[in-house]
């Protein structure tokens, strides 16, 4: 951008859009919500200009929503094991443990370590050491004090669970709760009840709202998803596809790099960024893996 033209934008800030008046002393402009571009002294003045500024600013949000939409997250939404501090698998294979006293999400790992202990520790909970309830009505009780004190992880899980039991309006209700409390999988879980229809009917705007709510927290399954509606509109949509499966890959999604692959093969990946791709995939896999966890797999087995 030229000199001039910051100086006209910069210009164009300290003015309302609309009218022009400056921002002096008792008048106070407002950014657009939209766009941040232009400002405006009063909601009349917004309303006023809105059909002229209107393509721009919607341009404009589309840029921004973008921007934030393809950074890539440091981590996954699932976060770090409590206990021994390694990062929670992205595969569902290896099994994470929610515990209903605490909501908190406990790795297969640790939760296996904790039953080898004799004694009282055994029945305890590995993070919170509260008694493990012994009956199913004891695990909703503690779900429920979970819920009432406006905990986001046992409200979502409540809402998979009503899910489960095909109850989609309840469950419809507790995944938005758990939504405006900021729980990131509680998004996902909202897209794919708009992808199937589970809320009055298949809403594809919303889907996407959801799914892009997801990945933009770190949710590696939600990229996956988010790829494949891109490919579905069509060809020209296929580098934004692309992003998120590379996004994907890099938070430890198998399905992102199967994917990529499937580009590659095609000629729509270049070979340095699939290999960079599957090496950052690999990275993410080891970094999660521990003795302790392989043990577990193994008792699973037999």
């Amino acid at each position: 951008m030229s000199e001039g033209a910051e100086e006209a934008e910069t210009d164009l800030m300290m003015c309302c859009a609309a009218c022009g008046t400056a921002e002096v002393d008792d008048i106070k402009l407002k950014d657009c919500d939209a766009c941040k571009l232009i400002r405006y002294c009063s909601e009349d003045c917004q309303r006023n200009h809105r059909q002229q500024h209107e393509q721009k600013c919607k341009k404009r949000a589309a840029e921004l929503r973008d921007e934030i939409l393809f950074k890539q997250p440091e981590n996954s939404c699932y976060g770090d094991c409590p206990i021994c501090c390694l990062p929670l698998p992205v595969d569902g294979r290896m099994k994470n443990m929610v515990q209903t006293c605490c909501s908190t999400v406990i790795c297969a790992g640790c939760c296996y370590a904790n039953e080898l202990h004799k004694g009282t520790n055994a029945r305890r909970c590995p993070f919170c050491r509260h008694p493990v309830p012994t009956t199913k009505a004891e695990a909703e009780a503690n779900t429920m004090k979970r819920i009432e004190v406006n905990d986001p992880a046992a409200i979502r899980q409540m809402g998979v669970d009503y899910c489960k039991k095909m109850k989609f309006d309840t469950a419809f209700q507790y995944l938005t709760k758990a939504v405006e409390l900021g729980d990131t999988v509680a998004h996902y879980h909202l897209s794919l009840m708009h992808k199937n229809g589970e809320v009055d009917e298949k809403d594809e705007k919303k889907r996407v709202y959801h799914a892009e709510e997801a990945a933009i927290g770190g949710h590696p399954e939600a990229r996956y998803e988010l790829g494949r509606i891109e490919m579905k509109i069509g060809m020209e949509r296929m580098d934004r596809a692309i992003k998120h499966w590379m996004i994907g890959a890099n938070l430890g999604d198998e399905q992102s790099v199967t994917a990529l692959k499937g580009c590659y093969k095609h000629g729509f990946v270049i070979k340095e960024d699939f290999a960079a791709a599957l090496r950052a995939y690999q990275a993410v896999v080891d970094e999660a893996k521990s003795p302790e966890r392989e043990a577990a797999a193994e008792s699973r087995k037999s």
